[in-house]
């Protein structure tokens, strides 16, 4: 009985190190999860997605990173991005015809350019501030000609929703700009130019 409990007991601690090992990526590869900031719920709701946040994976020395739109612009390491999200959930996008390395090259230097920058709170489309979804998009079309998803007007997005509207009201006050254009990570994440290849 003791050993049969033993066994039990190390069968369960090897599979919560398998589901903490992070998943094999790419250089480019989109990493989505649902964020614990105060605006993930409203972002959820607003564009009908589980997932609030995401970044682009580049490798630095040899290990993983996701490259970030937070304050500031950043690096982060991927397990502690993974770590970071709602239940350590994630899920990892790939596009159907991957970056070749001249392609990664100039991902990463788009990236140089952008490091550093402020976090938008407002989702504005200028190079000022950037946000999320809009850093990816802008890597991807910059380094590669490449629109991942569809960019919407502010007006598209369920913005009825209680916790919608309260964030537009700390946000604009009574001036929202409906007609600023903006790329969620849920049009992202629908894209078909990408295909799924991990989740945890």
């Amino acid at each position: 009985m003791r050993r049969a409990l033993v066994l039990a007991a190390l069968l369960a601690l090897s599979a919560a190190c398998a589901r903490a090992a992070p998943p094999p990526v790419r250089d480019g590869d989109l990493i989505f999860h649902a964020s614990r900031s105060a605006q993930s719920l409203a972002i959820q709701r607003a564009t009908g997605s589980r997932y609030s946040h995401m970044g682009v994976v580049l490798h630095r020395d040899g290990r993983p990173y996701v490259f970030e739109a937070v304050e500031p612009v950043r690096y982060t390491p991927l397990a502690e991005w993974i770590a970071r999200g709602q239940g350590g959930q994630y899920v990892v996008k790939r596009l159907r015809a991957p970056p070749d390395a001249a392609q990664v090259g100039r991902l990463r230097a788009q990236a140089e350019l952008l490091r550093g920058k402020h976090y938008d709170l407002g989702f504005g489309w200028s190079d000022e501030r950037l946000y999320c979804s809009e850093l990816a998009y802008k890597l991807y079309e910059r380094a590669m000609g490449v629109r991942i998803g569809r960019l919407q007007r502010l007006r598209e997005f369920e913005l009825d929703d209680p916790a919608v509207e309260a964030k537009l009201r700390e946000r604009y006050g009574a001036r929202v700009p409906l007609d600023e254009p903006v790329i969620s990570p849920a049009a992202m994440f629908d894209s078909p130019l990408l295909e799924t290849v991990a989740s945890g």
